[in-house]
């Protein structure tokens, strides 16, 4: 399944935050693939608003198994601060209903 959420980027934050993700740990990363996540991919505009998109077969169930990660606790423990709104950026996003998708093949449907 296709997943988008949505967050915000404390704007006097924005370029730290971009720094840290061209430098996201190894171990967090083989962590995200190892718990579902694939495909994942950031988006943030000029204003801060952050749009992530990423493909799991069950996001809760990724999203479960990556809280149970030390790696995790440490990266939202860094993270935590550039976000608007306070509270766990990897729990809480809101997720964003799919209304259109342009498929390889014709035949594919939402």
């Amino acid at each position: 399944m296709r997943y988008c959420f949505q967050l915000q980027v404390r704007p006097e934050r924005m370029a730290e935050y971009v720094e840290r993700h061209q430098a996201v740990w190894p171990e967090m990363q083989d962590a995200l693939r190892a718990t579902g996540w694939r495909n994942y991919s950031l988006f943030l505009r000029g204003d801060g608003l952050l749009i992530g998109y990423v493909e799991a077969d069950d996001l809760e169930a990724s999203q479960a198994a990556m809280a149970a990660l030390d790696v995790n606790t440490r990266w939202q423990a860094e993270m935590a601060g550039f976000f608007a709104g306070g509270g766990p950026n990897d729990e809480g996003f809101p997720l964003l209903a799919e209304v259109f998708h342009l498929s390889e093949s014709s035949q594919e449907t939402p």
